[in-house]
Order: C-alpha cells, then structure tokens, then sequence
C-alpha cells in the first residue's frame, strides 16, 4: 500500500515556516536519505466520541508536516474496540477535519480493513515462538504483570507448543470460547522494566457486531498490536503521536522488528492540556450521557462540533495550533490565546451590528412622530470593502439597561438625567426624565435629541464621553441570545475526577437571555453567521435559529486580557 508518489524532491521549508523538533527530525532524515526523503503521516483517531480541541493540535501536526514538505497524510480510524465505536463518530470526524480546512484524498482507512493481515501476522508469531495463548482472566494478567519496582511472573500457558497455541487461536477466532475466557500474548519478558512488555495481550475474544465488519470476527486486536501494523502496512515514514505513547514505542518496534516489516519512526510530542477545559475523552461522554451538557456539540464543549457551534472558525484554530507551537515537554496552555485568536480572525471578517440584549425604552421627545429616517453604518471599520448599510432612526429606540443610571456613579459616562450620550451612527441625546412602574423600576426614559448633530457628530465640538448602542423601537427584530462561557470555573481540569462532575461546572456557563432587540438585518440571519455586536462582543446563529425569530450565541466577549498581557509582557 506504499504510495509516496513523488514528494522527495519537494522543497525545504522556507525560512518563515514554523520550526519544531519534529521538524528538524524529519528535515535532517531527508537529509539523510531516509526513507528516499519521503514524508508520509497519518492521523489515526479512534471512533468511541467526537474530536476536540486537543485533536485539531495533533490534526494540524500530521497534515501540516506532510503538506510542508510536500508528502501525504492518511486518515484511518483505529477501530479495534466494536463495543464503543459508531459510524455516526466516524463521519463526525471526517465533517470536522474537512472544516478545518484538511483532506486526506482517497487515503481513507481502518484498522478494520487489516484484520485478516493482523491476523496472520498473529499466526508468524505465534510459528517463531514468540507468541501464545494464555487462559489467565484479566484479573489474574494484571496480578502476574507485576509492578514498577517488581518483576512479574509468567502465565502458567506461556509454554504450551507452537502447535496447541495455533489450535487454540484458530478456535477463538472460530467462536468456541467465551467472551475474556482466553487471550493472545506476545511472548516478551516478564522481568522487563517497561510493564508495556511483559507478555502484552495481542488479541482477546468479544463477541460483539462491529460497525464495519459486522460478526465477521469474534476476536479484536488491540490497539498496541493493530497501531504499528496499520502504520507499517500503509507505509508511515513518521507516526506522529503524543507523550503517552512514548512508553509504548518499544513494543511497537519489538513487534515491528519481529515481523520484519516496514518500520515507520515514531516521534511523540506533548498533548494539549488548556485552562477550565477538559480533554479527557472518557470525561466528555460522561458529560454528554449524564445530560450535564446537551450533547457533543453543545457549544460549551471543547469538541470541535461544540466549538463550531458556538462560532469559532477553523482559521482561529488552526492560528492557535500555529501559535502554540509543538513542544516535547507537557504544559497547559491558557484559554485566553484560544479567544485571543478568535478575536483577531472575527475581528477582520465579521460585520459590526446593533443589539441591545437587556432593553430600555428611550422616547425623544423632539424627534417628529411617524418619520423613519436611515442611517448609514460602516460593516467592518477593519474592511471597507464589506460596505455599509441603513439603519432605521425614530422617534422610540431602545438601549442597554446598564447604559443608564439614576445616580450615576464616578466616572460613569453614559446616560443620567441631565446628561448628554452621543448614539452611534446616530444623534446626541440628552435625557430629560425617567419613568417608573410601581415598584420603582425604571422602565422609560423621556429624552430630546439635537437635530444638528446627525450622524453622532457635534458641530459646535462640545464634549460628549459616552457612546452608546441602540435599535429603533418599530423596526428592532426579538431574538434570543445565549451567553456562553467556561464550563469550568476551575482553571485546573485535573481537578475533575471522581463523581464531583456537577459540582465543578460553572453555574454562569450558559445564561438564557430573553426578548432581546437586534436591528432589522439580522431578522434571517442565517446558521454560522458570525457578528460583532456593538459593545457586547462576537455572536454567532445558531442553529436553533428560524426566520424573524434569531437566536444567537456568544462566541467570545469583547475583552481580550490575553492581548493585553502581549503588551505588558504578561505583567
């Protein structure tokens, strides 16, 4: 199945692409003529849940590598578990990786699709001595494999014949036995120091249906046996994998070496870990089954579907993997880069509009009755090219409650009775009096506008601090806003363990906002679709979304504590 094509002649990389360790590594094997100067990846993930953060990093590293210097990337699933793996997370997967803005071409493969080489691979092994099978319960193979300061003892089966262990694997695989009543193990060293190589299990016996082979098999390799094979098979120059498979490269090269086959270089790097977020896999789908989140794509997931549906871009993504660069030593990475670089990518393509998430009627005074009048407004200041548009102007608008206060305090610069707050895009207006319910509660304001003072501009250049956001009352469209932040409160997620899952997450992680105001060009807004609203921050549609009634999500606020720790040098 090797298929380099012709990528060894392929360029170095120029001066300003990004350089690692791994990179070195595989320019100075180029270099070296290994393996004819090719660069052939693979990224190899296991369909038991959906991809994540942590993912998009290992994502980027196996077909970054390859595309820079102009080699392959495959994309194959390690199914070998049939018990939690669906095709409804393979195809989830392979939506996310072409979201990033990655193809693996026609390299598209399975584990699966190698059983029956695997297999008779098993059987070589098995021929030369090396292998055997062994009737210890799984309990009784994690008390014989000993500890880290002690050697373990060999399986009472260790030394039946060549010829009892080939009978006997043929008979698993024919269904005789039981689910976990016998194994394959390879036939290492009980007293090695690497635990990973004292006589591991090749093979166990699980009558399940699988999602691709359906009950064609009754026995499973496991991953430790299948993943090298598999890289060896499509002809791997570099499997790329992260720290915890470091102590597991010895088997791999053990098995490799035994078969003589193709053998691939492994180099691992550090997996992500970042600030109030969880990575675990096997913590997430208890997130998703204990219903403590709505589903993998629950826009406060680190999934890449969560993210996508909060708003993020694959371009933020993929800049924070450029950014966070590959190292070999583990460290945990702050979310703030994360929204850091969101913020610079919506920055530049999302177009700035009004809405008022927690209104308050303002009726000028002395604006005519009945005239709508139109007012035009930059989309990007960033991008001129994106245009302007119109927005409507009357007599009733609506603002931010926040944006008013009757005894305003120091430094308080918006609206207050007798004050003067210039509208963006707008006119300045001074309030005049306050209504109020019967509780008190201030729920109008009376104010007068200056009718030289179109646009928000002052002729006469008097000073006016504020400026404030708004939507005319007749032609503002209701929408529901959904204010997203970490799910986590605890900046350690190290600290989810246990059954404390629903005591750590943060109560302010999704606030529901009700009967907001959006300005009339956003009433069909469509899923996706990214904005800047006004003072409050980026917003995406979600998909929950129907026409004249929007739903919006809060990608991330307007506040960027990251940018300001690049200017102070994190002070």
């Amino acid at each position: 199945m090797v298929d380099h094509r012709d990528n060894a002649a392929a360029a170095d990389p120029a001066p300003d692409r990004p350089t690692d360790f791994i990179r070195e590594i595989v320019e100075q094997g180029r270099k070296a003529g290994k393996h004819g100067g090719h660069v052939h990846t693979r990224f190899p993930p296991e369909p038991n849940g959906y991809l994540h953060i942590g993912h998009a990093k290992a994502i980027s590293i196996d077909f970054g590598i390859a595309e820079q210097y102009g080699g392959l990337c495959n994309l194959r699933f390690d199914d070998t578990n049939p018990v939690k793996e669906e095709t409804e997370y393979v195809e989830g997967m392979k939506r996310d990786i072409h979201w990033l803005g990655y193809d693996w071409g026609d390299r598209l493969f399975f584990a699966s699709d190698y059983f029956e080489q695997l297999y008779d691979w098993a059987v070589a092994l098995i021929r030369k001595g090396k292998a055997y099978v062994c009737d210890l319960s799984a309990d009784e193979v994690r008390e014989h494999r000993g500890t880290l300061t002690e050697p373990g003892r060999e399986s009472p089966y260790r030394n039946r014949s060549v010829e009892e262990n080939l009978a006997l694997f043929a008979r698993m695989r024919a269904g005789e036995f039981p689910d976990g009543a016998r194994t394959l193990r390879a036939k290492i060293d009980m007293a090695a120091p690497n635990v990973n190589m004292r006589d591991p299990i090749m093979y166990r016996i699980l009558h399940a249906t699988h999602h691709r082979t359906g009950d064609a098999w009754c026995i499973y390799p496991t991953y430790d046996w299948a993943h090298g094979q598999s890289d060896s098979i499509e002809g791997i120059t570099h499997s790329l994998c992260d720290l915890a498979y470091e102590i597991h490269r010895p088997l791999y090269d053990w098995f490799l070496d035994e078969l003589g086959v193709h053998h691939p270089q492994q180099i691992e790097f550090a997996r992500l870990n970042m600030t109030h977020t969880v990575l675990s896999k096997r913590k997430l789908i208890r997130l998703v089954r204990e219903g403590i989140v709505r589903g993998w794509d629950d826009p406060r997931m680190p999934t890449l579907c969560g993210l996508r549906r909060r708003g993020y871009t694959p371009q933020a993504i993929r800049m924070f993997c450029d950014r966070i660069g590959v190292a070999k030593r583990d460290s945990v990475v702050d979310v703030g880069l994360l929204e850091h670089c969101l913020r610079e990518d919506l920055n530049k393509r999302a177009p700035r509009v009004m809405a008022v998430l927690r209104p308050l009627r303002v009726v000028i005074e002395n604006y005519p009755d009945g005239i709508v009048e139109q007012m035009e407004a930059m989309n990007n200041p960033e991008d001129p090219g994106m245009g302007t548009r119109l927005l409507p102007f009357s007599r009733v608008i609506y603002i931010e409650q926040e944006d008013f206060r009757e005894d305003p305090p120091k430094k308080f610069y918006r609206l207050a009775p007798g004050r003067e707050v210039r509208l963006k895009h707008g006119y300045l207006i001074r309030c005049t009096d306050v209504v109020k319910d019967a509780e008190g509660t201030v729920v109008e304001l009376r104010c007068t506008y200056d009718p030289q003072t179109r646009g928000g501009s002052s002729p006469d250049g008097r000073e006016v601090k504020g400026t404030l956001h708004w939507v005319s009352a007749g032609q503002a469209v209701e929408a529901e806003v959904r204010l997203y932040d970490h799910l986590f409160a605890e900046s350690d997620p190290a600290k989810l363990e246990g059954e404390e899952v629903a005591g750590l997450i943060n109560p302010g992680s999704l606030v529901v906002v009700k009967g907001c105001r959006v300005e009339a060009s956003l009433a069909c807004a469509a899923p996706s679709e990214s904005f800047q609203f006004l003072r409050q921050g980026y917003f995406c549609v979600d998909p929950d979304t129907r026409p004249g009634a929007p739903v919006f999500n809060r990608v991330v606020p307007l506040r960027d504590s990251w940018a300001k720790m690049e200017k102070t040098g994190g002070q």
